[in-house]
């Protein structure tokens, strides 16, 4: 029997949807599972509003997958795309409270239940209004290792616990040698530890909070890469394995009328859709700004 040959994965283009379906013991109806998938980096900032509505924000999870092997992209990256996430889920949150202010309260109650009133950081957490995981992915390139079936294991079993209600993983790992696995709630400022730099350095640089004082030395080594930089990803639509005759002259003639403006164009093209698509699609809530 011959090898299954691995596959490289290929980046997502722009917003993806998939959906996954399981069912919980034999015979028993299969629970579904949407999920969708935001590539190109902070490049599409403007689409994460499509998937996270008032309709399902009280089920909603994050998962933010950063790239380990592009540490001068990776903080500004986490950071702009967390706090365009946080912004628009509370406008929604916002909302909610207005017509249901019972399911508000409880879903804010139940982020803040992710941590004890006796944690030692109980006063200085805010956290994230819906469930959110970090994922660091190639371990293998960023600790030039081989890539870990476990690993893989692991990520199975979150995603798992957050799309179909398993059970959560209770393994923890703190060792900085290895690959962390720390569930919300599960560490602190007092184990992680002042970050890797000198008195006399860190006397220096003007932090308000632990995390500015760890993003600051962080970009002291990994210097980070301007925000045009960030955004100026390889556009799929110019790739020449895509090349379509005819879809790419009618994107030549948009692009002239948008003014050559990649966003512009996705913005016209998602509210020309949503204008022009059927009842049921119109009824969905985009909580636009």
């Amino acid at each position: 029997m011959a090898k299954p040959r691995e596959e490289t994965p290929k980046p997502t283009i722009a917003l993806e949807y998939i959906f996954g379906r399981r069912a919980r013991r034999h015979n028993a109806p299969k629970d579904v599972a949407h999920f969708w998938e935001l590539g190109g980096g902070t490049s599409l900032l403007e689409l994460i509003r499509v998937p996270i509505t008032s309709y399902n924000v009280r089920s909603f999870s994050v998962v933010l997958v950063l790239d380990l092997s592009k540490p001068n992209e990776l903080w500004a990256t986490m950071e702009n795309l967390l706090q365009v996430t946080r912004n628009h889920v509370n406008k929604i949150l916002a909302k909610l409270e207005k017509t249901n202010p019972k399911a508000s309260a409880e879903l804010k109650q139940r982020m803040r239940n992710n941590l004890q009133r006796d944690h030692p950081d109980y006063e200085l957490v805010d956290p994230f209004p819906i469930p959110l995981v970090i994922i660091g992915s190639k371990y293998d390139i960023f600790h030039f290792t081989s890539k870990s079936e476990a690993l893989l294991l692991k990520a199975r079993a979150l995603i798992n616990h957050l799309a179909f209600g398993y059970d959560k993983s209770k393994s923890v790992s703190v060792d900085p040698s290895k690959p962390l696995f720390i569930p919300a709630g599960l560490d602190s400022l007092s184990q992680i530890g002042p970050p890797p730099a000198s008195d006399s350095d860190i006397g220096k640089m003007h932090a308000k909070t632990p995390l500015e004082l760890w993003k600051k030395v962080f970009e002291k080594t990994f210097p980070p890469k301007s925000s045009c930089d960030l955004q100026d990803t390889k556009d799929p639509a110019q790739d020449r394995q895509y090349a379509e005759c005819e879809i790419d002259i009618m994107r030549a003639e948009k692009d002239q009328v948008c003014g050559n403006s990649p966003i512009a164009v996705h913005s016209q093209e998602l509210e020309q859709y949503r204008r022009s698509a059927s009842k049921s699609w119109k009824e969905m809530d985009f909580d636009s700004d």
